[in-house]
């Protein structure tokens, strides 16, 4: 700042001021550069952070506004870094489908190691027969990895009994067995399917 520059601004603050006197600051520079200094600090102490200028990928300078520490920008864009999708989609290998009778029912099947063994055996095709009024039974031929836990099933039940046969439930039985799903379908529409004779079903 030259000493004209520095003049007028002494001027505009001691017309704010009756209290000052001209001729004694234009005497005394030391006073003047202390008030130009306090001045300088004052207007610092306000100031908001600076545009930050970017080089883009064509070349081009981009100007944008540097986020202080805190601030909604900032903190978004820490949160997104680093986050994946870890969305737990089915893929074709994991589904596996239940028809009874060549009806395909919706199943809710289990995640444990006796359903990995059935799903690998699919397709598959399994003779029932109907058992205590409550359940249909059938051999899978093979025995697979077991879990048995003392249970009390539901209508809709599927479960691995004794190793190597499965269950479907339209009524309910208290019994060691391995789960392997659910039928999402009602009593009456269970009753229905697997109430009237011994029925086939296919895994695939």
């Amino acid at each position: 700042m030259g000493g004209k520059d520095e003049e007028k601004l002494l001027t505009t603050l001691i017309k704010k001021s009756s209290s000052i006197d001209i001729d004694f600051m234009k005497k005394k520079p030391f006073y003047l550069t202390f008030i130009i200094i306090a001045l300088l600090l004052l207007a610092g102490c306000g100031s908001k952070p600076q545009p930050v200028e970017v080089s883009s990928a064509e070349g081009e300078i981009v100007t944008e506004d540097a986020a202080e520490p805190g601030s909604e920008d900032s903190d978004s864009k820490d949160s997104g870094a680093g986050s994946t999708d870890n969305s737990d989609t089915p893929t074709e290998e994991n589904v596996m489908t239940l028809k009874i009778m060549e009806k395909e029912v919706p199943v809710t099947w289990e995640e444990n190691q006796a359903v990995k063994d059935l799903r690998s055996l699919a397709p598959l095709t399994i003779s029932m027969h109907m058992y205590g009024g409550f359940e249909q039974v059938g051999p899978i031929g093979t025995e697979l990895t077991s879990d048995d836990t003392q249970m009390t099933t539901d209508f809709g039940d599927i479960v691995l009994y004794s190793g190597d046969q499965i269950v479907i439930f339209y009524g309910s039985n208290s019994w060691a067995y391995t789960k392997l799903g659910h039928i999402d379908l009602s009593k009456d529409e269970l009753e229905e399917m697997l109430s009237n004779g011994d029925v086939e079903i296919s895994i695939q």
